[in-house]
């Protein structure tokens, strides 16, 4: 009896005070790349707000571009940036807040190989199908000494629309011709060659599977598969890992300024320490919230992304890349353009 005596009391307090038992939710869905980061942001967030739960589902930029488009997620993710086009095709304006950036590396399953050296250019060919041995003469010649053996070599790339892509072809078709013209730069593409792996985790799964296989994938995908990745030539004709510090010496050199709609390129940036296969992955989101009809719910998914480009940039590395502080500065105040019912939703 005082058990149902306590409980009645309990209920009749959070009727009296409007305190609501669901919590709000907020729901995105989109890019892959970030997905292992997103993850630990999510946990920690709705670990410290539990009167919230953000949910994202990683189904490649596509599917961020068109859920956003489609409003059937509060918020995208994507790494490719949306184009002109896509952009006009929303109800109303879309912003791009760019999270965090990090490297992309061509993992590869040659056994007998535990380091290898690859260029752009050859990277594109092999991508062509006109390099189809291990042994061809111009990966011979970026591996001076190295015995490579005569196997065939299995391509494998995204078979989603996928910001992972556009990263990748946006280098190649900076340093290809053939690829610009042929192929071109794209979230999907036609390709020429190859086979398909659905998001990072499934194109780690198709090298996995085929010796002499070769993949693009975020690095944290890469560590996670265990499979070794290549050292990639840069513009300046050095070899250079995959690290943070490259992707960093890769935005001061393409950077000098972001432009006010945040979309940008870093791929195939000058300098010697540059890495050149990078980018940044963002969340999408609506200028004008009021479309939610839930004040609570926008605010809410305002709190966690600038949560997100705060406190939650500390939890980017080894994997990725904080935001630099005066790109975070400008990322704030694009936050804080974000309305509902003409308010701003961040003070």
């Amino acid at each position: 009896m005082t058990k149902f005596v306590s409980m009645m009391a309990l209920l009749a307090c959070v009727f009296m005070t409007g305190v609501r038992a669901e919590s709000i939710a907020v729901q995105g869905a989109g890019a892959t790349f970030p997905a292992p980061l997103y993850a630990k942001w999510i946990a920690a967030f709705n670990s410290a707000n539990p009167g919230v739960k953000v949910d994202y589902q990683p189904i490649g930029s596509g599917g961020g571009i068109k859920g956003i488009t489609d409003r059937t997620v509060q918020f995208g993710g994507t790494d490719g940036p949306m184009t002109d086009e896509q952009l006009k095709a929303a109800p109303s304006a879309i912003l791009h807040i760019p999270m965090v950036s990090g490297p992309e590396v061509m993992i590869y399953n040659l056994p007998s190989l535990k380091e290898i050296k690859l260029s752009g250019d050859v990277i594109a060919e092999i991508y062509l199908g006109t390099i189809s041995k291990w042994n061809d003469p111009k990966i011979a010649a970026l591996n001076a000494g190295v015995e490579l053996p005569a196997k065939d070599i299995t391509v494998v790339h995204r078979s989603d629309g996928s910001g992972t892509t556009w990263i990748f072809t946006n280098y190649l078709a900076k340093v290809n011709a053939t690829w610009k013209s042929k192929v071109g730069n794209a979230n999907s593409v036609k390709w020429p060659t190859g086979l398909g792996g659905k998001g990072n985790d499934g194109v780690a799964a198709g090298v996995k599977g085929a010796e002499g296989a070769i993949g693009y994938v975020e690095l944290a995908f890469a560590e996670k598969s265990g499979l070794p990745y290549a050292t990639q030539i840069n513009k300046a004709g050095k070899a250079v890992r995959a690290s943070i510090e490259g992707v960093v010496a890769a935005q001061k050199s393409s950077v000098a300024e972001f432009p006010e709609d945040m979309r940008v390129s870093i791929t195939d940036a000058a300098g010697d320490d540059a890495y050149p296969i990078c980018g940044f992955t963002y969340l999408l989101l609506y200028q004008d919230m009021s479309y939610l009809k839930n004040k609570d719910q926008a605010t809410a998914l305002l709190k966690y992304a600038h949560w997100c480009i705060t406190e939650g940039q500390a939890m980017a590395k080894p994997a990725y890349s904080p935001l630099p502080t005066e790109v975070q500065a400008k990322v704030e105040a694009k936050l804080k353009s974000i309305v509902f019912d003409g308010q701003p939703l961040l003070k």
